[in-house]
């Protein structure tokens, strides 16, 4: 079967991550037709945008898409790409499987847990004041009015945003992301203790989806609560369900639990359309090097074979890319656990990968 797939190589080091992932997914025997498409600051160069209407437009024909990180500009200039996606093409669902792999330098055994995160409100809803317009004058004015509280004048404002409708969705997706690969339990995150009627409002919602999977065992955890369990034995969760914020900052932290970034696969999903992508952002320093670790990227592709139906080929070639990282000899230097020894190239770990796989058999 020829699966068509929009493939967005990204910023930075984008391209030569994407390039190692698609060429170790061309090996498995898969085929592919590759819909190309430029986000980022190319597209805002050449197009206006960052974000070309062509591309959302082939990813919504094509169901799915390979994207690599793309650079998002701190204070100035255009907003996250990633964030615009997942509201233009209600990517509701973020999952970010972090799993533990022999060989990687880590202080933890036997973790495997995934984040889901709710991927379209919350504090990246987008609504935002600056200090000093005449909008935050009037939230600041109305503020007072409703709640006696006086905030200062030199206040900016970003509107946090939790609905029942997407707290709902986010955490069904969870369960039924649990039903579907055998995990046994939910563990819903939140700061409802003080956050009442927003975070309160996603526990409740939590709660009521629970009961309708008696044979997914729950729990619900403040989130400052689940970070410092989750950095002391990290083996007690299985899948974590968040809002936004939240679900952003622990996935990350459950990245450093299995030796980092490179090596935390993600993807962002619809009820109709998915994104892979890693979790690691765009390192512009490193671009042109060849010197990055595209794990993540060739990690975020095996769970795209499995999202396209071939669960054989995305088994075959997670067990190369986890034997690779075992044997410990074609790494790039973030994976050595010597770092005096010499350290592969983005290009060589492809290689090797790929070696491994053909000499897997079957």
């Amino acid at each position: 079967m020829l699966h068509k797939v929009t493939f967005i190589p990204g910023d930075g080091i984008g391209p030569e991550i994407t390039e190692a992932a698609k060429r170790v997914l061309e090996a498995t025997g898969v085929k592919f037709e590759w819909d190309i498409g430029i986000v980022g600051q190319q597209a805002q160069d050449k197009f206006g945008t960052p974000l070309p209407d062509y591309v959302l437009e082939s990813i919504k024909k094509n169901k799915v898409a390979l994207k690599g990180p793309v650079t998002t500009p701190v204070g100035t200039g255009f907003r996250s790409v990633n964030v615009a996606l997942r509201q233009r093409l209600d990517l509701y669902a973020c999952l970010r499987p972090c799993k533990t792999y022999s060989g990687v330098p880590t202080p933890f055994e036997n973790v495997d847990i995934v984040i889901v995160r709710e991927n379209t409100e919350d504090l990246y809803s987008g609504i935002e004041f600056a200090k000093g317009t005449k909008e935050s004058d009037r939230l600041a004015r109305l503020i007072l009015e409703t709640t006696q509280t006086k905030v200062k004048q030199d206040s900016g404002f970003s509107i946090k945003v939790i609905s029942e409708t997407a707290s709902r969705r986010i955490v069904r997706f969870a369960f039924e992301y649990a039903r579907a690969n055998n995990r046994k339990k939910v563990s819903a995150a939140h700061k409802a203790n003080i956050m009442k009627f927003s975070d309160g409002l996603f526990l409740a919602a939590a709660r009521e989806v629970a009961k309708e999977y008696p044979d997914i065992g729950f729990e619900d955890v403040v989130v400052d609560a689940l970070c410092m369990r989750l950095a002391r034995n990290p083996q007690q969760y299985d899948i974590i369900v968040l809002p936004n914020l939240y679900g952003d900052i622990v996935s990350d932290l459950c990245a450093g639990l299995v030796g980092g970034l490179g090596v935390a696969p993600g993807a962002n999903m619809g009820d109709n359309i998915a994104v892979f992508e890693p979790t690691h952002g765009s390192a512009p320093k490193y671009v042109g090097q060849n010197k990055v670790n595209p794990m993540a990227m060739m990690l975020s592709a095996t769970m795209m074979l499995c999202h396209l139906g071939e669960v054989k080929a995305a088994d075959k070639l997670e067990k190369a890319i986890a034997d690779v990282i075992a044997e410990g000899k074609s790494v790039t230097y973030d994976l050595k656990l010597d770092r005096n020894q010499p350290a592969a190239t983005t290009s060589e770990v492809a290689d090797a990968v790929i070696e491994k796989f053909k000499n897997q058999g079957g």
